[in-house]
């Protein structure tokens, strides 16, 4: 399949290259070049490839969301991490197929009852399911009492267990470790501010982690937890709702991520219809100013960003896909709106370990690709007008068919 009359976003290089066409074969992109309409004609009449013309469009790489929970429950309060997996495997479907309709081709999970990424993760490798790319953690690892008590995690207490329960998630086909360093939103009366977990602990779920090649990945609500997770060799961190300039510049002298999920803060009316408690919203809202204020502090000490949600990326807020959201709030965040489309795709790809498989608008890597009107490098919010999804080389919505 030939895509021609596109305008494609180079992101990695902050450029347009405008009247161009993108070859697709096999899932990946085999060819992208410029005289769209000499192409046209060749492809159509020599090649009898199948040609779309998106007549002046934009085409960009798909959207990466970083922090996914496809199977979890809202209000929280109705969690069952006892519910048949069978229950937990069809919520994860269909919050999937909603997040790559939605343009995020590749999402990373960052914990899920019953491992249930793990195998929605190869069954969409295989054909029998529908969905983005999953780079999965299975179910996190957390102490006992800690912020994920109740979801289904795996429980650990003292450096033995950590590494017992993190090697098994590795061993289960975990692409990822994630642990929860400290209290957050979801428990009533956790305080951002007290680690969770010992120092003993964290390097126990590091070395496991290190030791099959990845890394682990942390809820961390506060510069302390952070601060631990970094003595420890904690690569990611997930909210940072309280993050002072030390510890930012800290983060960025390690080389390490910090995924802030703004959604979290700033999502009252969608947190509303899903039924969440006043005191859960509330406490979400009132994170909100200084969670915005601590994500500019890391963007101004130059720490590696990237998108996520916590909330499933293809949900609807107000109408916008909530990763959709989330890049509109990195630029709130002070990204410029290149900056949060890098965080979206590039760069996210690099928190992933994909960018040599996606990312990118580039023969060899897969064909993950969105189209849409206006051009995103000039204003993120052109991402609300995406019409046409492909994941893998395989179009997925076509809003103009």
């Amino acid at each position: 399949m030939w895509l021609i009359g596109a305008h494609v976003i180079d992101v990695e290089h902050e450029r347009v290259l405008a009247d161009t066409a993108v070859q697709v074969k096999d899932g990946r992109i085999t060819a992208v070049e410029p005289e769209a309409g000499r192409l046209s004609s060749q492809v159509s009449s020599a090649e009898g490839e199948e040609v779309l013309d998106l007549a002046g469009a934009y085409l960009a790489p798909g959207i990466i969301s970083c922090h996914a929970h496809l199977s979890i429950v809202f209000p929280f309060s109705d969690s069952d991490e006892h519910e048949h997996p069978g229950k937990t495997a069809l919520r994860a479907a269909r919050r999937a197929a909603d997040a790559l309709r939605a343009g995020v081709t590749t999402v990373r999970t960052c914990h899920e009852n019953h491992r249930i990424d793990i195998a929605l993760r190869d069954m969409i490798a295989a054909g029998w399911a529908e969905g983005p790319r999953i780079v999965a953690a299975g179910r996190g690892v957390d102490s006992t009492g800690g912020h994920g008590a109740g979801q289904g995690c795996a429980v650990a207490d003292g450096p033995a267990e950590f590494l017992k329960n993190a090697r098994a998630e590795l061993a289960a086909g975990a692409d990822h470790v994630k642990i929860f360093l400290s209290g957050g939103i979801a428990q009533q009366h956790e305080e951002f501010g007290h680690t969770q977990v010992s120092p003993e602990e964290i390097a126990a779920a590091v070395y496991a982690a290190q030791s099959h090649g990845t890394y682990v990945t942390a809820h961390a609500g506060d510069s302390g937890p952070i601060n631990a997770g970094l003595d420890g060799g904690v690569r990611c961190y997930e909210h940072g709702y309280r993050l002072d300039e030390p510890t930012a510049a800290r983060l960025a002298a390690a080389s390490a991520w910090l995924v802030p999920t703004l959604t979290v803060s700033r999502s009252g009316p969608w947190m509303k219809e899903h039924g969440f408690e006043e005191w859960t919203i509330k406490k979400a809202l009132d994170a909100a100013d200084e969670h915005l204020e601590s994500t500019r502090r890391a963007v101004r000490a130059g720490v590696n960003i990237a998108n996520g949600t916590d909330a499933p990326p293809g949900d609807l807020s107000a109408g916008v896909p909530m990763a959709v959201c989330e890049a509109e709030n990195l630029v709130e965040a002070g990204l410029t709106a290149v900056g949060a489309l890098r965080a979206s795709t590039l760069d996210a790809a690099r928190l992933c370990r994909l960018e040599h498989e996606t990312g990118r608008v580039e023969a060899g890597l897969a064909a993950d690709l969105i189209a849409l009107p206006e051009n995103p490098l000039e204003d993120i919010r052109a991402l609300r007008g995406i019409f046409l999804v492909m994941g893998a080389g395989r179009i997925v919505r076509n809003d103009r068919s």
